[in-house]
């Protein structure tokens, strides 16, 4: 009587066999460049910034530098608007990396700024935020109004920071400029209604800017 085969043992013993003929096809070279991780792989740029100039006067030009590696890649320098990424310059860096993005802007806006590389390996930096301003007649007012409801919903206090103005929605962000000095606050009343003024400043925003009775700020609206 013969010996029943086994045939789990049989399709075993050929599978092992195949591998081994397998592994012996692959040159001893390429198992070793895969093993030690040479295959190449793309990188992600750096994106260095060395000088910015984000705050500006209209008309003037917003300017971005610096080095990207590897060098010869092509970068964008965008804002946000609207929900979506627009571009204000790009330029291709030269052999040591090197880059400017410049644009002359022509209307007052506040927006988030990047660097993005558009051409070469993948790689974006943020800058902070782009300040194109404006000059415009301002005043204050808080004593005698604390507790006065506001033109878009609750009162006035102390510390309360934000602007009237006649025309922009209510809750609009207003970025100000005086002196040096910055501060962005929201639209939360109606008014100024007295001569050429286009805005009146809570007394706690004045505060924030060191501005004084009534005359000119820098504003991105």
């Amino acid at each position: 009587m013969r010996p029943k085969l086994d045939w789990r043992a049989v399709l075993s013993g050929g599978a092992l066999f195949l591998a081994y003929a397998c592994a012996a096809a692959v040159p001893p070279s390429a198992l070793a460049a895969d093993s030690q991780g040479t295959t190449p792989v793309a990188t992600a740029s750096k994106v260095g910034i060395t000088g910015r100039r984000l705050n500006v006067r209209l008309g003037r030009r917003v300017v971005v530098r610096g080095r990207v590696q590897p060098a010869g890649s092509t970068l964008a320098l965008q804002i946000r608007r609207r929900g979506r990424w627009i571009m204000l310059d790009r330029d291709r860096s030269d052999a040591q990396g090197r880059y400017v993005l410049r644009r002359r802007v022509r209307r007052p806006m506040s927006a988030r700024a990047r660097v993005r590389v558009s051409r070469g390996p993948a790689g974006v930096r943020r800058i902070g935020r782009v300040n194109v301003y404006r000059h415009a007649l301002a005043s204050w007012y808080g004593p005698g109004f604390y507790g006065r409801r506001l033109g878009c919903g609750g009162r006035l206090g102390w510390s309360q920071l934000g602007v009237a103005h006649k025309t922009l929605p209510c809750g609009t962000r207003v970025t100000l400029r005086h002196h040096g000095r910055v501060v962005r606050v929201r639209v939360i009343d109606r008014g100024p209604y007295a001569g050429a003024r286009e805005y009146d400043l809570t007394a706690a925003t004045a505060r924030r800017l060191h501005f004084r009775g009534y005359g000119t700020i820098l504003t991105t609206r």
